[in-house]
């Protein structure tokens, strides 16, 4: 069995994060997002890996390579125009298995992925969906499901009074490969507006599993730095690189002076220095190689790699891409996002 990780959008939400770095290896604390992709994947046994690229491949094929560094083996098949999530399956079907899991790009959740596969063989389906509980299902397509677990209607963005369910498209699936002949090669389709709705309109089993754990889509910043909240809490379970020291975790080959007010939780990745003097957390997370001087204060927000803040700055609830600096004495706002090499001036504000 293999698996195909659908990693060709842009990542519009996110930009200007994403202007230069693709959604799929955008740091979650200390790793790219698809590893944690990939780490569930393994747990469940699945060791054979299709990227479904689009948007700046070469920097994912750099970042992951063969998947070797990761204990599996990953493949890439390009898209020339965009696809869809039904056309970019399609496109990858040439080098899948009889059964196939798929996985939106942006999707982290703590399901037990071996159980769902064993629960779709067990039932003989030709498609098992991942299902969520939502608190607001307006805002997306409700899954319906009858008896025996059956899927049995779609609803895209529903009314008040069409409301029958809390339950999403959680964006993973486990198919039987056969079924995407229904699924015409070389042109844009969705596979949730199309291929799964012709699937219950032929009459196949499709199959739900509905999890109550932990579920978020990234898409968003405010998604993206609610995730970091999750990691550092604990919400989600991840073994962060680093020791736990001072109600956070500090990588190894990071220097954080005794004399840093620190308030956990929070992480600071590999080379990055903290001075004595800086305040530093609850709830912040710290690329590779970031410094941040004395008297600076970094709450709420997340910074990658080789960020720089100045003495007396002040930085909460923001995102912060690579290489950004802040001046002295600056002031960076909650909600504010800087795209990688951005720099604010002394003594003002962003």
């Amino acid at each position: 069995m293999k698996a195909v990780i659908l990693a060709g959008g842009e990542g519009t939400r996110l930009r200007p994060l994403t202007l230069g770095v693709p959604k799929p290896v955008v740091p979650v604390v200390d790793r790219p997002f698809l590893v944690h992709q990939i780490e569930m994947l393994r747990e469940a046994g699945i060791r054979e890996i299709v990227f479904s690229l689009g948007y700046r491949p070469d920097r994912i094929r750099e970042t992951f390579g063969d998947g070797a560094a990761y204990g599996v083996g990953i493949e890439y098949a390009v898209e020339e125009s965009p696809l869809g999530t039904g056309g970019a399956v399609k496109h990858a079907e040439p080098r899948l298995d009889a059964r196939t899991v798929v996985l939106n790009g942006d999707v982290l959740t703590d399901v037990d992925l071996g159980s769902v596969i064993r629960e779709h063989a067990a039932r003989g389906c030709a498609a098992t969906l991942l299902l969520a509980p939502v608190s607001n299902p307006a805002a997306y397509g409700l899954v319906e499901v009858g008896p025996e677990d059956r899927v049995t209607r779609f609803v895209e963005k529903p009314s008040p009074d069409q409301i029958t369910t809390d339950t999403i498209n959680a964006g993973i699936y486990v198919l039987e490969t056969a079924t995407l002949e229904l699924i015409p090669p070389a042109v844009r389709h969705s596979i949730e507006r199309g291929f799964f709705p012709a699937l219950l309109a032929r009459g196949d089993r499709v199959g739900a599993h509905v999890h109550r754990g932990y579920w978020i889509d990234i898409g968003t910043p405010e998604k993206y730095s609610e995730v970091h909240r999750d990691v550092l809490a604990s919400r989600f379970a991840v073994d962060l690189r680093g020791r736990v020291e001072r109600g956070g975790w500090i990588h190894p080959e990071a220097e954080v002076d005794p004399g840093a007010e620190l308030a956990g939780p929070f992480y600071v990745g590999p080379g990055t220095r903290v001075a004595a003097g800086a305040r530093l957390g609850p709830d912040a997370s710290l690329g590779p190689d970031v410094v941040v001087e004395t008297d600076a204060t970094v709450r709420d927000s997340v910074l990658w790699s080789r960020c720089h803040v100045a003495a007396g700055a002040h930085v909460e609830g923001a995102l912060l891409a690579e290489g950004v600096r802040i001046g002295e004495r600056a002031s960076v706002r909650p909600g504010a996002r800087l795209g990688a090499g951005a720099h604010l001036p002394p003594y003002s504000r962003a």
